[in-house]
């Protein structure tokens, strides 16, 4: 579909100096492999009745340590919600991690637990390093929805702030990137096919259906009129480019939605928060990073973090250098697919504020989400029209 573009579709484009692609696997980590290790739970469990729970997993696991424990709700994510549970008299390194769909109703095909076990079983003997599953649950009847159970992984969450003492030297940080986009390099050279993941997806054609998509999303959760966003909507769908390769995709992949090591910066324990991953055009992933990393200097709608403004983390354009040399990706139509991430990220805002309206949000804070929604349309279009990466 390239010829349909314009001449102003892509005005700059971004061509990496790739080299010769090397694709080194890296060390796996040891120990504990499992789910989020920052328990920072609100006062209601909300979704997973303790009483209901406990029991359940007794019986699931074979374990009658299970028969008793505590539940605690993760004070984190936005959709899916996700769980610590502890076995009675158990201590954190005794916990597992439970994960569900939002409580309430939601869009048909999202938050389907049956594919975030599946991908993360099947990628558990690939060098990506996932939580290892435990269970997983499709009698609707025990908490009302689907779930499943995953060890937890004890390792550094970073939201907004480094931990004190962790990463402090610029060449640290600069590692924490580095290890970012090379472990997404590693996903998306993964054979799906070896990982029993051959038809987790619809690969061909994936770009231009994600974009009618998260139209269609966009469509069935907006707040008011937004001619900005319904016109970004169009421009790409008319600017769809050519897909080079297919692959497994997160569909979310940030700095946030992984755990690092405690002892190495640099070393990624897991990737979490899986609902959104599928076969597909693996430069959508490298579009949505580049939404959540603002660089020095910067503020933006999407920055949920200002980690990555810190010295010594790379900046976009060497992360993409990085990933070109690493995967041998021709990044030369990389504009469209940021202004498509930002659309996306709108869309998900959009969506994340319909479900708040509807109380579906278990106590999360959702407020000023819908002004991010504009700034993002903006954002979008600079990077589509004008190739602001």
């Amino acid at each position: 579909m390239r010829d349909r573009q314009s001449a102003n579709a892509v005005r700059t484009r971004f061509v990496p100096a790739s080299g010769k692609a090397t694709h080194p696997g890296p060390e796996r980590p040891e120990g504990l492999r499992s789910a989020r290790g920052y328990p920072a739970a609100v006062s209601t469990p909300v979704g997973a009745d303790p009483a209901v729970v406990g029991p359940y997993l007794a019986s699931a696991l074979d374990d009658e340590r299970w028969r008793s424990v505590t539940v605690e709700l993760i004070a984190a994510g936005m959709s899916n919600l996700t769980y610590v549970v502890t076995p009675e008299g158990g201590s954190a390194d005794d916990a597992v991690i439970l994960r569900r769909p939002p409580t309430g109703a939601v869009l048909a095909t999202a938050h389907d637990m049956e594919r975030e076990h599946r991908v993360i079983s099947g990628l558990g003997p690939t060098p990506v390093p996932v939580p290892r599953t435990l269970h997983l649950c499709t009698d609707t009847s025990v908490l009302g929805a689907p779930f499943y159970v995953m060890e937890r992984v004890v390792g550094l969450h970073v939201v907004r702030d480094l931990p004190a003492g962790y990463a402090d030297e610029p060449a640290q940080r600069e590692a924490i990137g580095h290890g970012l986009i090379d472990v997404l390099a590693d996903l998306h050279s993964v054979d799906y096919e070896a990982a029993g993941l051959g038809d987790f997806g619809r690969p061909e054609g994936f770009a231009a259906r994600q974009v009618r998509r998260w139209t269609k999303q966009w469509d069935a959760t907006r707040d008011r009129d937004r001619p900005n966003l319904d016109a970004l909507a169009a421009r790409l769908a008319e600017t769809v480019p050519q897909t080079q390769r297919h692959s497994i995709v997160h569909g979310d992949y940030r700095l946030d939605n992984c755990l690092l090591d405690p002892g190495t910066p640099g070393r990624i324990r897991a990737v979490l928060d899986w609902e959104m991953s599928t076969l597909g055009d693996p430069l959508t992933d490298i579009g949505m990073m580049f939404v959540y990393w603002p660089q020095a200097g910067e503020e933006r709608a999407t920055s949920m973090s200002p980690v990555t403004t810190l010295p010594g983390f790379p900046t976009r354009r060497e992360i993409a250098e990085r990933y070109a040399q690493r995967s041998g990706a021709d990044l030369s139509d990389l504009n469209w697919y940021v202004g498509f991430a930002f659309f996306k990220f709108a869309a998900i805002v959009a969506g994340i504020v319909a479900r708040s309206a509807a109380g579906a949000m278990a106590g999360k804070d959702t407020s000023g989400y819908a002004d991010r929604i504009d700034p993002c349309v903006e954002l979008g279009r600079a990077a589509l029209e004008d190739g602001a990466i």
